[in-house]
């Protein structure tokens, strides 16, 4: 695909059930590949290849978060890099730190941390340490495709439940209804909370924006499950586009309502590094009769740019779009989830291996 000016020439095939449409350049690699002539070329510059597993065996896996914006502070991702394919990824562009692409790389070469279990167990048993939630992902999904076949997230969640630690999960697979045997009575203890990511009803946009998730219907399945095993669910609608998912965010928190979701919030599309790239190649070849209007629309929210880094305001946006979409998700908050609230973690029942010491004092 060319950039002529401001419109896009479409060169190459559109690929079904991959997110991304291109390969973009890793800032860290010195080499960078192109077509410079259509001409004597035996095989294609891009191809929608098989997912590669790459093992990666990490010395730690809790991370802690320095950013305001963010509710939990400390996060264990199983996973880099998803299958789900998702556009507007924030994640895509830690691939390149690897050496790989944030665009077509991401969803089909995926990091596996295989010692992620034993380096969770080693964490909660330092000297001294004191229970704090941990996020089950908040980068990759922990129940992208391939957990179906690994099940590290399913060693992880054991390890919870063995040591009753808190845990949130975020996810949009409805893969996570395997571990309700586990996820059950950590929510009997108020040790777990689960944030399902729906952001369009329309399966049409779907399967465009986010190629190899289940559907909107799926994800509302998993909710009424959830809730019906007795754990805390919070829908999130993530992310918000301007002219493309924007009109739906009454009928999406209820629908999650119906089927007893009790919180509810969002985050508005913002397109940092070379996230702006792929989605922009995207967007002009999914929907090109409206891709200029939507990406106006997006930098109108961020102070005329696709990218925002100001804390505070970039995950919520600012202007008259932004301002529009907060009133009309209040609006429906307010009307079909009022409370908007999940119960707090109990801390208290946590037990690491050398059991709770007592005080001297």
């Amino acid at each position: 695909m060319k950039n002529i000016g401001n419109t896009y020439e479409n060169n190459s095939e559109y690929f079904k059930g991959r997110g991304a449409q291109v390969n973009t350049h890793s800032k860290f690699s010195s080499v960078r590949y192109v077509k410079e002539h259509m001409e004597g070329i035996d095989e294609e510059l891009y191809e929608n290849t098989a997912t590669q597993l790459i093992d990666t065996y990490p010395k730690s896996i809790v991370s802690k978060s320095e950013s305001p914006d963010l509710r939990f502070m400390y996060s264990v991702n199983p996973y880099q890099g998803c299958e789900h394919g998702c556009l507007y990824c924030y994640a895509r562009n830690s691939h390149e730190y690897w050496g790989y692409s944030a665009g077509l790389d991401f969803e089909r070469k995926i990091l596996v941390k295989r010692n992620a279990p034993e380096l969770l167990e080693a964490f909660f048993n330092k000297p001294g340490y004191s229970p704090h939630p941990i996020m089950l992902s908040g980068n990759t999904d922990c129940y992208q495709p391939v957990e179906r076949k690994l099940g590290i997230t399913r060693e992880l969640l054991k390890l919870f439940l063995k040591y009753k630690h808190p845990v949130s999960i975020i996810s949009k697979n409805n893969l996570i209804l395997r571990d309700l045997d586990i996820l059950e009575p950590l929510a009997g203890l108020n040790l777990v909370q689960v944030s399902i990511t729906i952001n369009s009803l329309n399966e049409s946009l779907r399967q465009k924006m986010e190629p190899r998730t289940v559907t909107a219907n799926s994800r509302l399945k998993v909710i009424r499950a959830l809730n019906g095993a007795g754990v805390p669910v919070h829908l999130m609608i993530a992310p918000i586009v301007p002219g493309l998912n924007s009109d739906e965010i009454p009928a999406l928190i209820r629908a999650a309502a119906n089927e007893g979701a009790k919180a509810a919030s969002f985050t508005l599309v913002r397109l940092n590094g070379i996230i702006s790239e792929v989605f922009t190649d995207w967007l002009h070849k999914a929907y090109p009769d409206r891709a200029n209007k939507v990406l106006n629309m997006i930098a109108s929210c961020h102070e005329g740019k696709l990218n925002d880094s100001r804390w505070g305001t970039r995950m919520k946006g600012d202007g008259k779009i932004a301002e529009s979409i907060h009133s009309l998700f209040s609006i429906a908050l307010k009307k079909y989830m009022p409370d908007n609230q999940l119960p707090d973690f109990d801390l208290s029942h946590f037990l690491p291996a050398g059991g709770r010491q007592t005080s001297l004092f």
